[in-house]
């Protein structure tokens, strides 16, 4: 079974309190939405305390074209990969003895809120000593479900390649997509929800001799899971001045009714009962959101307790946030052949199921 031998995080520069947001929210949309005050109750509601974004607020406060948000993106998204992979080759919580960039055989760049081509992953060669023979297997459009499908696209490429280390690395720059003059409710939520992070994940085949500091997860088995003619659910509205975010208030429901049925299928597959899952690693894609995974897999709030926590000091990040959940998990030692999920959901609308087994 291939296993994630190291993962890391990086929090982008400036910190600020959700309701610092909401103020300056509440000044550019002021007599712009009817009802506002009222609509501004998702800031206090959503149970999100801080965000780290790109750029400061102020930022915000003057207009900019999407060609200059886009090159703002390959910038800081290059700079922040190198800073992302650096932790994760070099973690001495999780590894034993550092990685050389140049032992690293495939990259995965998942990230979905800015267009670079070549993709970032090629940038960011040109600042670590990767070898020139590294494959490059870059994924866009994921959404929120990128971390979880970035993994299981390496778990696969492991399968095939068992003598592989391979990097998941996952950008999203979600306050450079916001958008000062779109006046809809799921920008508002946005603006409530969405944040600025990084992650990277080193997942390795069973053939690679690597020591690790502790017991870390194996990946058993993955499952994906796509919902027909739902592309209006979640996702992007590309225009002229950028990208404008698509997010439906019936993404709790859909989960209830669709999620629970998947997942129950995909376990039923592994002969495996939702009794014996230890560890639940969500991506906490809301408040909402963590009550739906709650109620349709019959999970307590215990279960939920560190997504709630990543959310609550993070925010949404889209991809990298269910690797923030992951990090959490890992660094806490775990029991031998304790088992674990990881769940993600995503524009398309799709789902991506991990099965983990805790292994020294």
């Amino acid at each position: 079974m291939p296993k994630i031998a190291s993962i890391s995080t990086y929090n982008p520069p400036y910190s600020l309190e959700q309701s610092n947001i909401e103020n300056l929210t509440k000044e550019l949309f002021h007599d712009k939405i009817p009802q506002l005050n009222r609509l501004l109750k998702v800031f206090e509601n959503g149970d999100i305390q801080t965000r780290h974004f790109c750029v400061p607020l102020e930022w915000h406060q003057s207009e900019h074209s999407f060609e200059e948000r886009n090159n703002l993106y390959i910038e800081l998204a290059t700079q922040y990969s190198v800073e992302v992979i650096q932790r994760c080759l070099n973690s001495n919580e999780f590894l034993e003895t550092p990685l050389h960039p140049s032992e690293i055989d495939a990259i995965f760049f998942v990230s979905s809120t800015g267009i670079s081509t070549p993709s970032i992953d090629a940038r960011v060669m040109n600042h670590l000593p990767f070898s020139d023979r590294m494959k490059r297997i870059p994924l866009w459009g994921l959404g929120c479900a990128g971390g979880a499908s970035g993994i299981s696209r390496a778990f696969d490429y492991c399968k095939a390649h068992p003598t592989s280390k391979v990097l998941v690395v996952c950008i999203e720059l979600c306050s450079l997509t916001f958008q000062p003059n779109d006046f809809s409710k799921s920008n508002l939520i946005g603006a409530s929800l969405f944040a600025d992070g990084a992650a990277c994940a080193l997942v390795c085949g069973d053939e690679v001799k690597l020591t690790t500091t502790k017991s870390v997860p194996h990946i058993t088995a993955t499952a994906s899971k796509w919902m027909p003619d739902s592309e209006d659910v979640m996702g992007w509205d590309i225009k002229n001045n950028g990208l404008h975010v698509v997010f439906s208030k019936s993404i709790p429901s859909i989960i209830s009714t669709w999620l629970g049925p998947f997942i129950d299928e995909f376990l039923s597959e592994q002969h495996i009962k939702k009794e014996q899952l230890a560890n639940f690693v969500a991506h906490p894609g809301g408040k909402k959101v963590l009550q739906a995974y709650e109620e349709t897999l019959q999970l307590t709030e215990e279960h939920t307790n560190i997504s709630r926590d990543v959310l609550k000091k993070h925010g949404n990040m889209s991809s990298p946030t269910v690797l923030y959940v992951l990090e959490q998990f890992m660094k806490k030692q775990r029991s031998n052949d304790e088992l674990g999920l990881l769940v993600a959901l995503g524009p398309g609308f799709c789902g991506e199921a991990i099965l983990l087994n805790w292994r020294d």
